[in-house]
């Protein structure tokens, strides 16, 4: 049984894959004084609750926040009997290639969003992940993962509003029913809202073109069904990309 763990700056993914689908999965909020005996209490628990007593052999771990991994190998180890594969180090190879410039190091949230997508979707990808960024990682017709586009986030620019301008209130994202808002937090979501479907719009417009290929677009993300419902951005959505491209990597390198 594999757990598959995905570290992002806001919250962690933990899944169970019993080599054909996910049993469960939980998130929690990221925290790096969080210790492995803590992460193994509170996973034991919701286990229990939802009747899993597989054992897990197998751990993979994807982090963008470096310092939450040692506590994550000390939990594989520790309590599992196993060494983590951590995507990004030299003893965790990818099924795919990275094309960038020398010396550059690539999020591994991003080379496993380019892994999954290429595994479901095949070449020729935008992959936009709605995380605390908001990603565009562009996947060649190979899999290669070739660069993209790193934009803030949007819980990022609505608290950088608020905390920016002492008048304007923390506000939630949502749909807006017009474009031209009638009270301050209308005006902000709207602003918000719309400006999000035009950068997805335009920053993808301009990578096709500067491709000069068609591209299927992939969302992701926590945010990602609010923006899949309006305009026809994506091509598809796949709430648990980077939970599949772990299970992709983790595969490539029992083989």
């Amino acid at each position: 049984m594999l757990l598959a763990i995905d570290c992002g700056n806001t919250n962690t993914v933990f899944s169970i894959w019993d080599g054909e689908s996910f049993l469960a999965t939980w998130r929690t909020s990221t925290e790096h004084q969080r210790t492995a005996d803590q992460y193994y209490v509170w996973l034991s628990t919701l286990m229990k609750l939802r009747g899993i007593d597989a054992e897990i052999t197998d751990v993979i771990v994807s982090s963008t926040v470096p310092r939450v991994v040692f506590n994550l190998r000390v939990l594989a180890d520790r309590y599992f009997g196993t060494r983590a594969m951590v995507v990004g180090r030299p003893d965790c190879a990818l099924p795919v290639d990275v094309r960038v410039d020398a010396g550059t190091q690539v999020g591994p949230d991003r080379l496993v969003n380019t892994v999954a997508g290429f595994d479901l979707y095949g070449g020729d990808l935008i992959v936009v992940d709605f995380g605390t960024a908001t990603t565009f990682d562009v996947v060649d017709a190979d899999g290669a993962y070739v660069g993209g586009v790193i934009a803030p986030g949007v819980n990022l620019s609505l608290q950088a509003l608020h905390e920016a301008a002492a008048a304007l209130p923390h506000v939630d994202i949502s749909r807006p029913q017009t474009v031209v808002g009638t009270n301050t937090v209308a005006c902000m979501q709207s602003g918000i809202f719309w400006g999000y479907v035009g950068l997805v719009r335009e920053i993808c417009a301009r990578i096709k073109a500067e491709r000069d290929r068609p591209m299927k677009i992939i969302s992701t993300g926590g945010l990602a069904p609010l923006f899949q419902q309006t305009e026809a951005l994506f091509d598809d959505f796949k709430d648990d990309l980077t939970m599949h491209g772990l299970t992709v990597i983790y595969s490539h390198n029992k083989t």
